[in-house]
């Protein structure tokens, strides 16, 4: 196992010497504009939102006594690596119980995703399906680890089996939503995403990220009033 993480370490830092060389670089004053909407959106997000951050931690943790955050190495902007936050959705020792379920994974490429993961716990299924997981991301963003706005944060394991062009989609900051996520992520394979992702480097402007912005809060609270309508009329079913 050690020399397995050495090895993908290795390759992660070789990362840094192959991407941004041939993608359009965005300008100073769109960095700027975008870093300081990300400190202020992110960070009004905490605090609005602690109330529910708050009630959350308290029903993960009370299902199996554990912490309720989710702590996880991942690949940034020209393969710095970080540790993203997130609410755990998973069992405990989900990440060691992974190898077992690898030949049940449902999409080609670098990345695992199974639609029945049994590792998913009830609390779990819920934030999982309303994207609540992701809000402690806020802090992430806060820290400058990531953006709002960006490619999905890639797994170490995942970036050590990277293609070149593949590579390419860590030439911007990573982020909390994207093309990816607003575009149907269950139902894309792992090169659309890379298509998605170097389409959005490629095409990086404050109009894009607003686009983005409004269709994500829309899917997300479209997801929790959904995800509640449906608890509530299978209790009132009995």
């Amino acid at each position: 196992k050690e020399v397995k993480e050495v090895k993908e370490v290795k390759e992660v830092k070789e990362v840094k010497e192959v991407v941004g060389a041939d993608l359009a670089q965005p300008s100073f004053a769109y960095l700027l504009i975008k870093r300081t909407f990300d400190i202020t959106a992110a960070g009004l997000g905490l605090i609005i939102l602690s109330p529910l951050l708050a009630v959350v931690a308290l029903l993960i943790y009370l299902e199996d006594k554990h912490s309720p955050i989710f702590k996880q190495k991942r690949v940034g902007y020209k393969g710095k690596v970080f540790e993203i936050y997130k609410f755990r959705s998973m069992i405990p020792n989900a990440e060691q119980e992974i190898h077992k379920l690898q030949h049940l994974n449902e999409i080609k490429g670098a990345m695992f995703k199974m639609s029945k993961d049994p590792r998913v716990t009830k609390v779990g299924h819920f934030i999982r399906k309303t994207s609540i997981d992701e809000l402690p991301q806020f802090w992430n963003v806060v820290k400058g680890d990531m953006s709002l706005i960006g490619p999905r944060p890639a797994l170490e394991r995942e970036v050590a089996v990277y293609s070149e062009r593949d590579k390419l989609r860590l030439n911007c900051i990573p982020g909390a939503s994207g093309l990816w996520q607003i575009s149907g992520r269950s139902n894309l394979s792992f090169e659309d995403m890379v298509n998605l992702d170097l389409y959005y480097i490629e095409h990086q402007s404050l109009w894009l990220d607003f686009k983005i912005f409004c269709k994500t809060i829309f899917i997300v609270v479209s997801s929790i009033i959904s995800g509640l309508l449906k608890r509530s009329s299978k209790h009132g079913a009995y």
